[in-house]
């Protein structure tokens, strides 16, 4: 997508009233948000004792719920949800808990992506692994194995987000500073002191089977939000001298447009390009700034039935400004011999 340059001058001006957040709008979205999801815990809970199956349906709900609290906890970490930073990180580390992510470390690996996303020369935190065509191929065989397993759709899917939210988010980033020392290990000790409760009043049995398809549902959910976010069709990737902050927004983060409920479980944030623009703008104003400004809605968006094909995306190929599966490696190759062979000139064409 091209920008315009007029857009290029007005967008901070024009997005500015929507970063002031609302107080009473704040407090609603957490009464709408966390009392149904410890309701209907306690009811997938209660629902075991009927069928494990009739469990699930509650279940199912509150996975959507965790989600929902994620984009809350992901807003304060960004200090959008309240004008208050203790607020914001007072609810932030009690979200956190809940969704077993350490606020401090998180806030800061997410200020990097936001800084860097789309950026080739700046790549490696907070963002989906991805490798240049060239890059693939300068590699040796065994760490082009362990990139082609890291893309695999199961693993980054199920086994990437339970490794990195159970374990990895257990432990602090190196050269982390004491604040954020501290965030992990008080988040750390509240998810073991409420499993630790569960387990004891209900039987660590019954407490795996409700937090367990919750876990896995919100988490594979909350991925594959994370992946079509930038990984879609007609993204953006530049090297640091060409990058740009506002292509990266509008070109390089998607506008997922998702049914109404399935944006109201998910906080709004499809309406990523917007988010990319100002982190600032809490998610209840996300859709507010794309309905109210044209300039915005110049985007392609992408649906659920479009966004599938982001499965197939694996490398990024400079050339074509396009991301590719691995399939396109072999043609890449051909044709990269095929310009490197010796042209032979007959006499006829020489004369």
């Amino acid at each position: 997508m091209a920008i315009d340059h007029n857009v290029k001058k007005s967008w901070r001006k024009i997005i500015a009233p929507y970063e002031r957040p609302s107080l009473k709008r704040s407090i609603w979205q957490i009464v709408n948000t966390f009392v149904p999801f410890f309701v209907l815990w306690y009811t997938a809970y209660w629902s075991l004792s009927v069928s494990y199956w009739l469990a699930l349906i509650p279940a199912v709900l509150a996975a959507g719920l965790l989600v929902r609290i994620f984009i809350i906890f992901h807003d304060c970490c960004h200090g959008a949800f309240f004008a208050n930073r203790t607020a914001n990180e007072v609810l932030g580390t009690i979200a956190g808990i809940l969704t077993c992510c350490p606020y401090h470390q998180w806030h800061r690996s997410h200020s990097v992506h936001h800084a860097t996303s789309g950026n080739l020369d700046r790549r490696g935190m907070g963002d989906i692994w991805t490798l240049t065509v060239e890059e693939y191929l300068a590699l040796p065989r065994l760490k082009r194995l362990a990139y082609r397993m890291y893309r695999n759709p199961l693993i980054m899917s199920v086994l990437g987000p339970t490794y990195v939210f159970l374990i990895e988010y257990r432990f602090n980033r190196k050269g982390a500073r004491m604040k954020e020392r501290l965030n992990t290990y008080i988040i750390n000790l509240g998810i073991a002191a409420v499993a630790g409760l569960l387990c004891w009043t209900i039987g660590w049995q019954a407490f795996l089977l409700v937090q367990g398809p919750i876990f896995l549902l919100s988490s594979l959910a909350g991925f594959w939000l994370y992946y079509v976010q930038h990984q879609f069709e007609g993204t953006y990737f530049e090297k640091g001298d060409k990058w740009d902050h506002l292509s990266a927004a509008l070109s390089g983060s998607s506008f997922y447009k998702l049914p109404k409920v399935l944006h109201w479980f998910t906080g709004n944030i499809g309406f990523h390009h917007i988010h990319h623009l100002s982190p600032r703008v809490p998610n209840y104003y996300l859709d507010r700034v794309q309905k109210e400004n044209t300039m915005f809605q110049d985007v392609a968006p992408i649906t659920i039935l479009s966004s599938l094909k982001s499965l197939n995306f694996r490398i990024w190929d400079e050339n074509r400004k396009k991301l590719m599966g691995f399939g396109y490696i072999k043609h890449f190759l051909i044709a990269r011999k095929a310009n490197e062979r010796p042209t032979c000139t007959s006499d006829k064409s020489s004369e």
